[in-house]
């Protein structure tokens, strides 16, 4: 069969694939996570530098992330016993504690239905691919990145703060927005709209482009 036959993705602002596999705190599944939102990542591989340094960073910030009701899981190719040794061995050299469940994946399932396994990278190693999902199980952010290159963990930080702050406010953020920034008020979708915009008090540049701050009671 042609490999690109087999390879499935999810969607965003659809439901997120549902697992339930083995990992070092124990079977888990999606459902488990129900309420919270929910950072699932994988990388290519246990005992690999990349890896290592991601696996600390998400670490250091895992206090942070369960502040905005998030939980972490981790997920790659290799058997719980690998997973344990790797987290042991960065506690020990490193001196960090990886709090968060790591999935073992060896029949590829959970890698397989999230789009993982890219061909064109490998065909027995996952991708550094990293999901957000909602409290209701959706999913609402997907990032890829390639094998050689880590990624930022305080963009996911950021990224959270802000799918929670337009779910709340129903609005938008723009580029590089960090909490506490002027956040963008959805567009006019009518002529009348649009005519009345500019007496609404935000500071709008053009009709098509208007902001506020947020205040507790926004």
């Amino acid at each position: 069969m042609d490999t690109t036959q087999q390879l499935a993705f999810p969607r965003l602002n659809e439901r997120a694939p549902d697992f339930e596999a083995k990992t070092t705190h124990g079977v888990k599944k999606l459902a488990d996570y129900e309420g919270r939102w929910l950072i699932l990542f994988s990388h290519p591989a246990d005992f690999t530098p990349v890896c290592t340094t991601e696996f600390m960073a998400f670490a250091k910030a895992h206090d942070r992330f369960q502040a905005m009701n998030c939980d972490l899981l981790g997920l790659s190719i290799d058997s719980a016993f690998s997973h344990i040794a790797w987290t042991r061995a960065i506690q020990e050299k490193f001196g960090v504690e990886i709090p968060f469940p790591i999935i073992e994946d060896l029949s590829m399932n959970v890698a397989h239905a999230y789009g993982m396994i890219q061909p064109g990278a490998s065909d027995t190693s996952a991708v550094r691919a990293t999901f957000l999902i909602d409290p209701r199980g959706t999913l609402r952010a997907m990032v890829y990145y390639p094998m050689s290159n880590g990624r930022s963990i305080d963009e996911f930080v950021r990224l959270l703060a802000a799918l929670q702050t337009s779910d709340e406010h129903k609005v938008a953020t723009p580029e590089n927005w960090q909490p506490g920034d002027r956040v963008i008020v959805p567009p006019p979708t009518t002529a009348a709209e649009a005519q009345a915009r500019e007496s609404e008090g935000y500071e709008c540049t053009d009709w098509f482009f208007c902001t506020k701050e947020l205040s507790a009671t926004s």
